[in-house]
């Protein structure tokens, strides 16, 4: 690109980088605030006091909401318009975005009357108006003050989205009309803001962003990416906040934006009358579309998008506590506590039934013809040799007995068995020997492969009791290489991830590129995208120009999503750096000066990921010398070399040619010169044999062989340099050359 003429280096575009707010959620206080927010038309884009209206037309405004100070700030927060048969809490809570409950809240609920943090209201003539909670005035009207701060009680207000809220107090949990909710922000932090620049991170660093939010599939249990039709089931459970609807059922969502296109809610029970009926457990898909799964308490079924009912059986004996596909197509592997069966789908009749001396779980390796039955309670993993359905090996669990239960999942590509037991991953080989033992600081809950990427995911979910001084209310997904077990990519945080309302689970889209992560607490499915730091693929290198010359510097990277360019220069050796105005492409482009010998150039890309910059390199400009007078060059006095030219008329030549930090061309042609002004006897002859320009004809009438400029390689570090004339003399053909100068009035001392 060419730089703006005769300016000097850019400033860089005005604005601070902003701090990203990430979407996430923590666990519940001692008491959670439970409610679920409505939409709230805010009045305000920016400033304050701010105000908003609730699902009943209620008012809830707060005196302020930007620059909070994060030590301790306090607010008024005011309503009208509110019931007077509700009692309601006024307090800063955890946004966990429309019809899902404002949680964990700062102070939790404020029940003796003491704290500052929150605020109870309630109508008049309550019993506990008075010392424990005020009453509404006229109209449903109330006037308090609570002391706000950005993080205590298991909330962060950096980490995630915040907002003063009104919602029902703890004798109404399940009532959504009283919810209302202003965003907030402490000093540092806008509401919303999801932008920024990215951060200082090697290049080529692998890290994944929250993208969306799925909340359509009420309390998600299990999840599976169909691999034909790309849809994305959800077994889910009832979400208790959500008691308008019974959420239970098989959903099948659009994995770009959590749309519901189907909700499979009844299945056969145990009399064979259908009835709403959860989703514990996908055991894998069907062709083309539809998936096999377990229905409490000993329910298989299978169902596809579009369907009004899944068809299944009911078994005999205990609950099921797992499955996965059978041997063949029409049979599924059920785990009925200790008890292992391969049943017929159609018919629900056990084919072949294997007892151990205990477990619950299992995972399948339908390649090797295996099975792992995992004891966490004994400390102890089992081989069962699928043809044969007998045990082949039983292995121990490192730290004995006892062991919290995680997950069991297998590595289609080795048929390593990764096995998640309390805040560790063990992972065995094919050969049921232990090769690695990855710990965390969460509990290991569930794992997924892409064989594509030859990647490991793992999703560690917190404890979520906030009396433990290990609890932090965040879980964590971590990404390993299957062959080498390097993390690969930075661990993100989940905040509000814990396990106290179920066990997370993951999806991953072939190749890596889309995650999806469950949070049962939450009733919320986390969309995550893959990021890759930008990282430099092709580097400018010092080089030299003459005075006059058209230079260009390029540099290539890539990254993920694609990176965006700016130029840096740097007059004083590296000691301060500049932005080149308007430079924001691969090539800088300008016309060297004797006034920027010394100037070093360097170019900065940026994504979401991070910031990668260039290595600096050196500009050197030489004073022009040869083929200052004489004949010019093709006989049109349009010709250029690296020094300038003389015209036909004898008169001193133009701007010289683009000198490059990158490619090299090479020239072999013969030119004849034009005839002079008055006073000469007439043009000369140069000759140019081999790459480089040739430097303009003799004078008074004489005859000279031109010199050759050694190459178009001028750069000192290996650079290639090249003028505009040689670029353009591999675009003609017959052995000769016409170029018409294209001069570029880029004076810019950049």
């Amino acid at each position: 690109m060419t730089s703006t003429p005769g300016t000097a280096p850019g400033t860089p575009p005005g604005g601070q980088s902003r701090l990203r707010r990430r979407a996430g959620t923590a666990a519940v206080a001692a008491l959670l605030l439970a409610g679920i927010p409505v939409g709230a038309a805010v009045s305000a884009d920016a400033g304050t006091p701010k105000t908003a209206t609730g699902p009943q037309g209620q008012k809830l405004t707060v005196s302020a909401t930007t620059g909070l100070d994060p030590a301790q700030q306090k607010v008024r927060v005011q309503g009208e318009g509110y019931g007077l048969t509700t009692g309601i809490y006024a307090a800063l809570c955890k946004d966990n975005g429309d019809n899902r409950v404002p949680s964990p809240c700062l102070g939790g609920a404020d029940m003796s009357g003491g704290s500052k943090t929150s605020q109870w209201i309630v109508p008049p003539g309550d019993p506990y108006e008075g010392d424990l909670a005020q009453a509404f005035g006229p109209g449903g009207t109330f006037d308090v003050e609570i002391e706000i701060a950005q993080k205590g009680d298991g909330l962060d207000c950096a980490e995630v989205a915040c907002s003063v809220v009104t919602r029902a107090d703890h004798r109404a949990a399940g009532d959504r009309t009283q919810d209302v909710r202003i965003p907030v922000a402490f000093a540092g932090q806008d509401p919303g803001d999801g932008g920024g620049e990215g951060v200082d991170v090697p290049a080529g660093t692998v890290s994944y962003r929250s993208a969306a939010d799925f909340t359509t599939a009420g309390k998600p249990l299990d999840l599976l990416l169909h691999p034909d039709s790309k849809k994305l089931y959800v077994g889910a459970d009832n979400l208790p906040d959500t008691a308008d609807v019974d959420e239970r059922g098989l959903h099948v969502l659009n994995p770009e934006n959590g749309t519901s296109e189907s909700w499979i809610s009844q299945a056969p029970g145990s009399t064979g009358a259908l009835r709403a009926s959860a989703a514990a457990r996908i055991a894998g898909p069907l062709p083309g579309d539809g998936v096999v799964y377990n229905y409490p308490l000993r329910g298989v079924g299978s169902a596809k998008s579009g369907d009004e009912a899944a068809t299944g059986v009911w078994l005999a004996g205990s609950t099921i506590t797992d499955i996965a596909p059978g041997t063949t197509p029409d049979t599924v592997l059920v785990a009925q506590g200790a008890t292992l069966s391969e049943i017929e789908r159609a018919t629900g009749t056990a084919t072949r039934t294997l007892t151990l001396p205990g477990g619950t779980q299992f995972a399948a390796d339908p390649e090797r013809k295996a099975l792992w039955y995992t004891d966490f309670t004994a400390g102890k993993l089992h081989r069962v040799d699928l043809a044969s359905f007998t045990v082949s090996g039983s292995f121990d669990l490192p730290g004995g007995p006892g062991g919290m239960a995680g997950f069991t999942e297998t590595d289609p590509a080795s048929g390593a068995v990764w096995v998640g037991v309390g805040r560790s991953v063990l992972v065995f080989d094919a050969a049921g020997t232990l090769v690695k033992t990855l710990l965390g600081k969460d509990l290991a809950r569930d794992a997924a492969f892409d064989t594509a990427s030859g990647r490991a995911y793992v999703v560690w979910q917190d404890g979520g009791d906030l009396s433990d001084p290990a609890n932090d209310n965040n879980g964590t997904l971590t990404v390993y290489g299957t062959e080498d077990f390097a993390v690969a990519a930075q661990d993100l945080s989940l905040p509000g991830n814990h396990s106290q309302a179920g066990a997370a689970s993951l999806a991953v889209e072939p190749g890596g590129a889309t995650v999806f992560v469950t949070s049962p607490a939450e009733g919320k499915i986390t969309k995550l995208v893959r990021q890759v730091s930008p990282l430099v693929t092709r580097a400018p290198a010092d080089l030299t120009a003459k005075e006059g010359e058209e230079v260009a510097i390029r540099a290539e990277a890539e990254g993920t999503p694609e990176p965006t360019v700016r130029w840096q220069v740097s007059t004083d050796d590296a000691q301060t750096w500049k932005d080149v105005e308007g430079a924001r492409e691969s090539a800088l482009t300008f016309t060297a000066r004797t006034a920027q010998d010394g100037y070093r150039y360097r170019a900065e890309f940026r994504n979401d990921a991070g910031t990668t910059r260039t290595a600096a390199v050196t500009l050197t400009v030489t004073a022009a010398t040869g083929g200052d007078t004489g004949g010019d060059v093709g006989g049109n006095g349009d010709a250029s070399n690296g020094a300038g030219s003389t015209g036909s008329d004898g008169s001193t030549g133009g701007d010289g040619g683009t000198q490059s930090s990158g490619g090299s061309t090479t020239g072999d042609s013969d030119s004849t010169g034009g005839s002079g002004p008055t006073g000469t006897s007439g043009g000369s002859t140069g000759t140019s044999d081999g790459s480089g320009a040739t430097v303009g004809g003799g004078v008074a009438g004489g005859t000279g062989t031109a010199a050759t400029s050694g190459g178009g390689s001028l750069a000192a570090t290996g650079a290639t340099v090249m003028s505009v004339t040689l670029a353009a003399a591999g675009l003609v053909g017959a052995g000769v050359l016409v170029h018409r100068r294209a001069r570029r009035r880029t004076e810019g001392a950049l």
